[in-house]
């Protein structure tokens, strides 16, 4: 069974609250570790998304550029289809963008809370 990145981002961080809610710094203690592989994990898909989003807009841009030279068809239906395609590719990347923001959060109450 595939899980989306969304829905892992989604339960990670929702453990995580809870974890940090329970005040249990033994858990903490070993969550720690592993919460710098998972950020690393979702920084890489991260910056995986943020070129493919880029480079479907640049994309986007140059055919339509290239439509209002030509005015073909053809290069107008192309520039659809990649705006189709850029649309959940921007709702993507700004889920992880704001997951992995938000991750790093977590990161710092768990660290604060070992502290003390």
């Amino acid at each position: 069974m595939e899980i989306s990145m969304e829905k892992r981002l989604k339960d990670y961080t929702a453990y995580l609250e809870a974890l940090i809610a329970s005040d249990d710094t033994s858990a903490m203690s070993i969550i720690y570790s592993d919460i710098t592989v998972q950020i690393g994990f979702f920084q890489h898909e991260r910056i995986v998304h943020l070129i493919v989003t880029v480079t479907f807009a640049i994309l986007a841009l140059m055919s339509l550029w290239f439509f209002t030279m030509t005015q073909m068809t053809a290069v107008l239906i192309l520039f659809i289809l990649f705006m189709v395609l850029l649309v959940p590719y921007i709702r993507h990347y700004y889920i992880l963008e704001n997951g992995t923001q938000h991750l790093y959060m977590l990161y710092d109450s768990i660290t604060q809370k070992l502290r003390n």
